[in-house]
């Protein structure tokens, strides 16, 4: 699988690491010095985070679910500014674009801008999700690859691909190497939320699947080195 412009989905939890909550620097270090390795070669890069190391969604009864979602879109804010400076202070460029104004801290996201800046080489940060409640990063992820006619998202998880069974409860779980998208909906194996599987259905946006923790995993998977699962469209 050629790789010339990819979307990289991060779980906040993931850049957490053991802490589960806030950042770990080493890992996003990481994460940069991987990516850094395919901007390098070649590769357009566009990358967004979830908000898990610091909001999970309602907490509670006594928060309104538009206005959790709201903290939500704003813990990927904060995510992708703080990973977009480790990244620069690796040697890269970047651009935080939101689908909402937030002062002079990001970039109001248009299609021609994000194009613009990831064809000079600089890696592009979709934070805000798509600025709508009721909508995750995983649907902000599929719409973005989709608008930015991406080849490919790569889904960097705490899992190395996608199982008929959850592998931590079920021992004789059986990992893909492929597996279709119209499959992953029909199974119900939750790669991503459903109304991202469809969005990818619908416009044949391809995914892959693997492990976060795997030595050079990221930049692996952008040089078309898939040592996980990939979804075909």
């Amino acid at each position: 699988m050629e790789m010339k412009r990819v979307l990289l989905k991060l779980s906040g939890e993931a850049l957490a690491g053991e802490k589960k909550t806030g950042f770990d620097e080493a890992t996003v270090k990481e994460v940069a010095r991987q990516v850094k390795m395919s901007v390098d070669a070649g590769v357009q890069v566009g990358i967004v985070i979830g908000g898990g190391n610091f909001w999970r969604g309602r907490s509670s009864n006594a928060i309104d679910r538009t206005k959790a979602d709201q903290i939500g879109m704003l813990a990927t804010v904060m995510n992708c500014i703080y990973v977009s400076e480790i990244f620069r202070s690796a040697g890269m460029k970047t651009q935080v674009m939101t689908p909402f104004a937030v002062g002079a801290m990001t970039e109001l996201f248009s299609k021609d801008k994000a194009m613009k800046c990831l064809e000079e080489g600089m890696v592009v940060f979709f934070a805000g999700g798509t600025g709508h409640p009721y909508f995750s990063t995983d649907t902000g992820v599929a719409l973005r690859a989709i608008e930015m006619e991406a080849d490919c998202i790569l889904l960097a998880k705490a899992i190395d691909g996608v199982y008929d069974s959850d592998p931590k409860v079920n021992p004789n779980a059986k990992k893909y190497d492929t597996i279709t998208i119209q499959e992953v909906i029909d199974k119900q194996l939750a790669v991503i939320d459903l109304t991202a599987s469809m969005m990818c259905m619908e416009n044949k946006m391809p995914m892959a699947v693997f492990s976060l923790n795997e030595k050079d995993g990221i930049a692996n998977a952008m040089q078309g080195k898939i040592n996980g699962t990939v979804v075909t469209a």
